[in-house]
């Protein structure tokens, strides 16, 4: 599916009372879920234990 489609799609499933900023945050979602794929395919991802790792210093 191209962008464009995607993102037609995208607004068309929101809900008629939908502000245009809930069609920011779902397109965002969408462009992020995309580049982490895009990521992914590529090679460039980390295991499990290696983001728990980098998630405890973050709550440190």
């Amino acid at each position: 599916m191209v962008v464009k489609d995607q993102i037609l799609k995208v607004i068309q499933e929101l809900p008629q009372d939908a502000t245009v900023e809930d069609a920011m945050e779902r397109l965002y979602l969408l462009y992020k879920v995309e580049r982490g794929i895009e990521q992914a395919e590529a090679g460039q991802k980390i295991t499990q234990e290696e983001a728990r790792k980098r998630m405890a210093k973050w709550l440190e």
